[in-house]
């Protein structure tokens, strides 16, 4: 029986992730995969694209079946996280997504539902937790460990030994210097440089990054209701 590959999202990045697996099932690297669709709270996300695939439902209650596996294309790391524990919570099953062109080096640990892009890689004795998203062109180098959740977007750098906890956001172009731990859920700016160790759940931006401290929610709610 085909394993039957569902997309949860169907968002720019989930039509990305249906790109990157056509790519797969084309290369017979994995003969028992078929694109089956996408999971997603928004029913009509595709009308506006001619993608010849259905979306099956909502990830928030959505029941697994036996032949259905699962890779996660949400960009924020928390929602991404609650969602697929949520999703193996029912019996769901994930798989790696690699694409042909991306390189993985010798006594990388892996854990399930990897995402790698093009052209994206890892050096050697690389730990990563599940869950993990590398876009296109970012790397990871030796004896680095991202947590469960982490996403690098595109031509991102984590060097040598560098530690993300779990649900690290990078922007793209950012890197993180050798040996530097990243806190829980901290979010790093697009073509920022981290060069200091940075605290769980802030936002850090520049060269070198610097933390940045946003306004009350209150504030935050008042304004966006202006918007």
């Amino acid at each position: 029986m085909k394993q039957r590959i569902l997309i949860i999202g169907a968002s720019g990045f989930g039509r990305e992730c249906l790109a990157w697996l056509e790519d797969v099932i084309a290369s017979g690297r994995e003969p028992d995969w078929e694109a089956g669709g996408f999971l997603d709270a928004n029913p009509e996300a595709l009308t506006k694209f001619a993608i010849d695939l259905p979306i099956r439902g909502n990830p928030a209650d959505y029941v697994p079946e036996p032949q259905d596996r699962f890779i996660c294309a949400i960009g924020d790391p928390a929602t991404k996280l609650n969602i697929c524990r949520s999703l193996k919570s029912r019996g769901a099953k994930f798989v790696n997504l690699i694409h042909p062109t991306a390189q993985i080096g010798p006594r990388c640990r892996i854990g399930e539902g990897l995402i790698m892009c093009p052209l994206s890689g890892l050096s050697v004795d690389i730990t990563l937790g599940d869950f993990v998203t590398i876009n296109g062109y970012a790397g990871v180098g030796h004896d680095a460990v991202l947590g469960d959740g982490c996403l690098l977007n595109a031509y991102c750098n984590v060097t040598g030994a560098a530690k993300l906890g779990e649900g690290v956001f990078m922007g793209g172009h950012a890197v993180v210097a050798p040996k530097v731990v990243v806190g829980d859920y901290a979010r790093i700016g697009a073509g920022s440089v981290v060069v200091h160790r940075v605290r769980a759940r802030s936002t850090v931006m520049g060269v070198p990054a610097r933390r940045i401290e946003f306004e009350s929610s209150e504030s935050s709610e008042s304004d966006s209701r202006a918007a």
